[in-house]
């Protein structure tokens, strides 16, 4: 007679188990199933114990971060007693025990949050490596190339060993190449709009291409799409940013068109309703540019209707983008979204009030005008989620239906 299959538990967070084993109680009172089935049931699933906030976790992160910090640190102060060959090779030695012990420790099958803590020490090593080669080399460490290509490495680590930290490492860093790059021979304010709507394509297009493959990778680029939205609408509002026009450089072009290809195979690959990001974000370029080129005075003392006009084009273009966000967190699942908008909306209209109505409607009224606004984008923010959450219980409902 052939043994029964072990039983194969997936781990889930503390919080949905509670609620799991709740509920199977719940039907086995009323019996919907038996007490043989619930048995069952709760043992396919287990307490994931990596989800939980940990003090240790987070000092172990910490730690990792500032040893990695502290040597480039070292790097950065030319480490005067070596030659410059002694210090390429101590320093790539140092990555090299990082990426090696990282490793060895996974295949030993080491908690989560020493792995995490030895990859992030790699990942940051190796930008160490990388200023020290370009030290020796006589390339100044303030050059974007260098935050490019040190993205580039950690961004492989992270993608081949599915990796999270080093992947934020390259992410971050990547965020920061992208736009001072473009911006290193000649910087416009029209160009910054331009870099942070085109990322924010690029991250949503990249976003859906990780849906269902690497869905924390997706999150992050989610996040970074969002947050890059909010600011190319941000700095396009500005009064006169595009004054100087949009300066034409190699790299932003190049920028544009791999935002454009990342926008293209995420509707290719993902079509219906998930190409609705890229779209989305292609259409806050497009707006976010238009607002730029419309330049209106600057004298904050003699404001006239055009740049009433242009205010309040901008406050509007900024709410639709701040609730197209909420829906998005809510339909993923994504709390930073939400959060990140409703901030966003606070600051920009906040900045818009005293940059542009301050000069007319001063004292009490102004905050009377800005409490009015809250309250009328509040509003908006609130009927949104619930009619987005409506259409999702109706939805999962008539799939259950379905189903049976």
């Amino acid at each position: 007679m052939n043994a029964p299959a072990p039983v194969i538990t997936r781990p889930v967070p503390p919080r949905q188990l509670a609620w799991l084993r709740s509920e199977v109680a719940d039907w086995t009172t009323q019996g919907i199933i038996s007490e043989d089935q619930a048995t069952r049931i709760a043992t396919r699933y287990s307490a994931d114990t990596h989800t939980r906030f940990s003090i240790g976790r987070v000092l172990l992160y910490l730690g990792g971060g500032f040893v990695g910090i502290g040597v480039i640190w070292l790097v950065a102060a030319n480490l005067d007693q070596l030659s410059p060959v002694s210090r390429f090779v101590a320093v790539t030695l140092i990555w090299l025990t990082f990426l090696l012990g990282s490793e060895l420790l996974a295949s030993r099958k080491a908690s989560a949050p020493v792995v995490g803590a030895a990859r992030l020490l790699a990942a940051l090593g190796i930008g160490a490596v990388l200023f020290q080669a370009a030290q020796s080399l006589q390339v100044p460490a303030f050059e974007p190339r260098l935050l490019g290509l040190w993205s580039a490495a950690a961004l492989l680590h992270g993608y081949l060993r599915r990796a999270y930290l080093p992947f934020l490492v390259g992410l971050l860093t990547g965020v920061a190449w992208w736009l001072t790059q473009p911006m290193w021979d000649e910087p416009s304010g029209l160009t910054v709009v331009l870099l942070l709507g085109a990322g924010a394509v690029l991250a949503a297009g990249l976003a859906v291409l990780h849906d269902g493959r690497l869905d924390a990778f997706a999150r992050a680029w989610r996040a970074v799409g969002g947050g890059m939205a909010l600011l190319a609408m941000f700095v396009a509002a500005v009064p006169d940013i595009g004054g100087d026009g949009i300066v034409w450089s190699g790299w932003l072009v190049l920028a544009l068109v791999v935002a454009g290809i990342a926008a293209a195979a995420a509707v290719a690959v993902r079509p219906g309703v998930h190409a609705l990001e890229p779209l989305g974000a292609i259409v806050v370029l497009t707006v976010a540019t238009l607002i730029g080129l419309w330049t209106t005075g600057t004298d904050t003392s003699d404001v006239d209707a055009t740049d009433w006009f242009h205010a309040a084009t901008s406050v509007a273009a900024y709410v639709v983008l701040a609730v197209a966000l909420v829906a998005l967190g809510t339909v993923r699942e994504h709390p930073a979204l939400t959060w990140m908008a409703m901030t966003g909306l606070v600051v920009f209209t906040t900045f818009q009030s005293f940059a542009v109505f301050a000069p007319i409607v001063t004292g009490a009224w102004l905050f009377v005008v800005l409490g009015t606004v809250f309250l009328g984008t509040g509003f908006l923010f609130d009927r949104a989620r619930r009619e987005l959450a409506q259409v999702l219980d109706s939805d999962t409902s008539t799939t259950e239906g379905t189903d049976r």
